[in-house]
């Protein structure tokens, strides 16, 4: 990768449409970039033509809130485990927000919508792809677009970081994921967030008005609880 790479220097960038379409081919590659705390490089990016390594910052990945000594204290509504426990989390946790009590069946068909819009969005419609290029990023660092709109059809699928890229953008929604302080520390009954996202929805503005924040709770064990 480094000769390529190294052959390639002074490049043209790509166009972002072009950087998709690779994503979605399985053609992109990554590099993570750690944040060099916004100083400019003296070195020019390098744009490999034939396979494009995208280089992306970390700081791109989800709006990390770095806040770790934050403890914060709610109650734990437990979700049913079935696979698509990130997807129950949030459409509770939004019809909470409205006043609303979702019935099981309510639950796993509101749940299913919301992957089912991700998939529409990410994997179905190139043009709103582009809207959602963080997203698009989160997904292929693992595994190709293609492959990746393979498996979201599958009700089992693991939500995670793109998802919630596209749904608190797609919906409107802020969300904050939390771990539970004992994971982080070792002790202690509270909260610590580790992730942000959508937060511009929390305030009004002309284009909406403000919501009230859906708090997830990460177990670390690959599962999410609704944080009340």
């Amino acid at each position: 990768m480094a000769s390529d790479c190294a052959r390639m220097a002074g490049a043209a960038r790509p166009s972002n449409a072009t950087l998709l379409a690779r994503l979605r081919d399985g053609e992109a590659r990554f590099e993570l970039l750690e944040d060099s705390g916004g100083a400019a490089s003296a070195t020019p990016p390098v744009w490999p033509g034939l396979s494009c390594f995208a280089r992306v910052a970390t700081s791109l990945r989800g709006g990390w809130s770095g806040a770790l000594n934050k403890v914060e204290h709610y109650g734990v509504q437990r979700v049913t485990g079935d696979g698509r426990c990130m997807f129950r989390a949030l459409v509770k946790g939004m019809a909470k927000n409205k006043g609303i009590s979702l019935t099981p069946r309510e639950e796993v068909q509101d749940a299913d919508d919301l992957r089912m819009a991700v998939k529409e969005v990410i994997c179905d419609d190139a043009i709103e792809r582009q809207k959602y290029e963080e997203a698009v990023i989160a997904i292929t660092v693992e595994e190709s677009l293609r492959r990746g709109g393979h498996r979201i059809r599958r009700s089992d699928f693991w939500g995670g970081e793109s998802e919630l890229l596209v749904l608190s953008k797609l919906c409107r929604q802020p969300i904050i994921i939390y771990i539970p302080e004992r994971e982080y520390r070792g002790r202690g009954n509270g909260f610590i967030p580790i992730a942000e996202y959508g937060l511009e929805f929390s305030k009004d503005s002309k284009q909406w008005k403000k919501r009230v924040p859906v708090r997830l709770l990460y177990s670390g064990r690959n599962h999410y609880d609704l944080l009340l």
